[in-house]
């Protein structure tokens, strides 16, 4: 191994193609590369969003700009390309970092305005030899609200300051008045600030190390290597593609409930088609063009064309630690077909604060299609929970000081054909906010916080659960924006496994001041001394409820993730005094209900 990267060398042998031995080397050096620069983001960021929800990727890319690894976020769509065409990679120089968070400018590479992509070129003796990203979640950047995020917003001059393809950088000199005016309009410029030099400084070292890797294997070796990696992920994908997919047009639909505005529900429709090509190689074509019209409220989401390959390319890559997430995956679909005007291609200046739930279903969307095919790919997911409190606090010293909490809040993950749904995920890496955080850092106390008992579908397989979180109030004011999806249609569940539970926010509960928040509302009012309870849903279960073994049964119900009622009702498990009682049991499940290939409230056939 080490004599395979001495060859290497500059110098060494040039214009060779990588061999094997040093194309794994590579390919473990550029994913260290991108797991070090996520690393030092998460460690030198300012803002929670990103320091404790890691609501931040990066990406490493060709000389082109085709993306080569990158995080496991299968909602990666085109990042370089916007880059290109305002600036011409030819003009491009060392030390030049560029910057955007112009979703319509980059067709939803970019997916909300609340996103800062920062791209810088890799160097060596003057040729252009990759392109590294880091790209990062800014708590506030103006808006019609603090956190830039409201369901009340109609446009997306309401979600705070557009961003175009800028040159933040040339040539080492850095634009200052540029970072002065975005800085300016936030409601908390220190924390703007602070992550802004995180992400540079993420970049830098990007490019520092990459650079490495280039001075250490050649040019031509690297350049060979990302293109092997680009063929095998492509070439992976497209053989599962076939195993899965027969030929003709497979079809799936599914839904959010609505926009905030009294619109909805809003379809999501897909269909993929394998056919024979004039040359008699098999293309693959996805189609959301019946996807209904974009909203009036900012649920919208630009899904950017490689966003269906990507997606598809993580679920058949499974986790294998031998592959890397890149660009191979969008390359195994011949053509995807959009439709402007409609909810997954929006028209400017449609609101998009909102869309991480229509996300949620896309990818939700996306293993239906996979399962209609005859796949087996997870049930439904249910969409993680937002909640954003902004309001005023007083400080030991008596002085009134704002505060902004945004708290994204897990959900249940749908069971999978061979294992439980994960419960209690917020979205991929990222994490729930520690109790002592919360605590420590706004004015709250967290009175209840665990998982909610019977929101994980029932099934062979059961769904994952959901969070709850009960915060009492210690601040004098504040107002309350709350995100959450799947209550009307809930996640499905698949095989004879049912749907899953659905979330609710609830104010002060149980008291005579009980009030109920509409689940896509802004404007609520909370005081010191209010109970906020915020309850996320379930995923959906996977496979006929009454074949989960007894035990298995019992241990979720002394576990706390299924009542002793919905064990009897659900299961057929009958549970007293913390045993299974057999003989009831027994004669429960000889009363096996009847169920159809679909559950969301009811068994179905097929979702349309």
């Amino acid at each position: 191994m080490l004599q395979s990267v001495e060859q290497h060398k500059p110098g060494a042998e040039a214009g060779r193609t990588c061999d094997p031995v040093s194309l794994e080397i590579i390919r473990g050096a550029i994913a260290a590369a991108q797991s070090e620069m996520e690393a030092l983001l998460e460690r030198t960021a300012i803002s929670a969003f990103i320091r404790e929800k890691k609501d931040f990727y990066t990406a490493l890319f060709d000389a082109d700009g085709v993306m080569a690894v990158g995080s496991m976020v299968p909602i990666f769509g085109d990042m370089t390309g916007p880059v290109l065409e305002a600036f011409p990679a030819d003009t491009m120089k060392p030390g030049d970092l560029y910057w955007y968070n112009d979703c319509y400018g980059s067709r939803g590479a970019v997916s909300h305005s609340n996103d800062q992509v920062l791209l810088a070129p890799v160097f060596q003796d003057g040729r252009r030899c990759a392109f590294v990203m880091s790209w990062a979640h800014f708590a506030d950047i103006g808006g019609i609200r603090p956190g830039s995020i409201s369901p009340d917003a109609t446009e997306i001059f309401q979600e705070g300051i557009i961003i175009p393809v800028t040159k933040l950088i040339d040539g080492g000199v850095t634009n200052e008045a540029t970072l002065s005016i975005f800085h300016r309009n936030s409601r908390f410029p220190e924390q703007s600030v602070g992550d802004m030099r995180a992400l540079m400084a993420s970049v830098e070292l990007g490019v520092r190390r990459v650079a490495e890797i280039v001075d250490r294997f050649s040019p031509d070796v690297f350049s060979d290597a990302l293109a092997q990696l680009l063929a095998r992920t492509r070439r992976l994908v497209r053989e599962r593609l076939a195993e899965t997919f027969d030929y003709g047009t497979h079809r799936f639909t599914d839904a959010i409930d609505g926009d905030g505005h009294g619109n909805g529900p809003f379809k999501i429709r897909f269909a993929l088609t394998r056919e024979k090509g004039g040359d008699g190689e098999d293309r693959f074509v996805f189609d959301a063009g019946e996807t209904d019209d974009q909203a009036p409220g900012p649920v919208n989401y630009i899904m950017n064309r490689g966003v269906p390959g990507m997606a598809l390319g993580l679920y058949y890559l499974g986790g294998d630690a031998g592959q890397v997430c890149n660009a191979g995956g969008p390359d195994a679909i011949d053509e995807v077909r959009l439709r402007e005007g409609s909810l997954l291609m929006p028209r400017f200046p449609a609101p998009l604060g909102m869309r991480g739930l229509t996300t949620m279903r896309v990818l939700s969307a996306m293993n239906g299609l996979v399962n209609v095919a005859g796949g087996g790919a997870p049930a439904a997911n249910s969409a993680y929970v937002i909640s954003i409190m902004r309001g005023n606090f007083r400080t030991e010293a008596g002085q009134l000081e704002r505060f902004l909490l945004a708290d994204g809040i897990g959900v249940g993950y749908g069971a999978r054909p061979n294992a439980d749904g994960i419960d209690a995920v917020y979205f991929v890496a990222q994490e729930n906010y520690p109790v002592e955080f919360l605590e420590l850092g706004y004015p709250v106390r967290l009175l209840r916080y665990g998982v909610v008992p019977d929101s994980g579908g029932p099934g062979r397989y059961r769904g994952g659960c959901g969070i709850v979180r009960e915060y009492e109030i210690l601040a004098e004011d504040a107002v309350l924006a709350v995100r959450i999806d799947s209550v009307k249609n809930p996640p499905w569940g698949i095989d004879g496994g049912m749907g899953g539970g659905v979330g609710r926010a609830t104010v002060n509960p149980g008291t005579e001041r009980e009030r109920v928040l509409a689940p896509l509302s802004d404007g609520n009012r909370l005081v010191r001394g209010d109970i906020l309870r915020m309850e996320t849903g379930g995923g959906g279960g996977h496979g006929h409820p009454f074949d989960r073994p007894a035990e298995r049964v019992l241990d979720d119900v002394l576990g706390g993730y299924v009542g002793v009622d919905a064990a009897r009702d659900n299961y057929g498990v009958v549970i007293a005094d913390g045993e299974i009682d057999r003989q009831a049991t027994t004669a429960l499940r000889k009363k096996r209900p009847a169920t159809r290939r679909f559950h969301r409230q009811e068994y179905v056939d097929a979702l349309v």
